[in-house]
């Protein structure tokens, strides 16, 4: 569990470095790129002036917002982006594997009577 201080700081962390946001969310991009998927980036700033960088991966009716936000000990993670911190995908650093956890994320919406 995240105490108050500690919520504070990494608000504060994932706020302060939009720039390692978009290195991770462009690492996820190149990841799912060869699979097919679509992107809308919305992180860039003069655009779309948002507090957090975010990705929209979509294709034809469905699609998942994902945002970077730092957590405990200097790390940072994939959240899905409407649930905030209570929607975890994947740890930063391995892109195939949050790959993975987005496709099947996505197909589980595509094709629900077959999961």
């Amino acid at each position: 569990m995240i105490g108050r201080v500690q919520r504070s700081v990494l608000w504060w962390r994932t706020r302060r470095r939009p720039d390692t946001a978009v290195r991770y969310l462009e690492a996820l991009v190149d990841a799912l790129e060869p699979e097919g998927w679509r992107f809308v980036r919305l992180y860039q700033l003069e655009e779309f002036p948002i507090p957090v960088p975010m990705l929209w991966v979509y294709v034809r009716h469905v699609g998942i917002a994902v945002s970077v936000l730092a957590v405990p000990g200097g790390s940072w993670a994939y959240y899905e982006a409407h649930h905030g911190r209570s929607g975890y995908l994947a740890a930063c650093g391995d892109a195939r594997l949050a790959a993975d956890v987005i496709a099947r994320h996505l197909k589980r919406q595509m094709y629900p009577g077959t999961w």
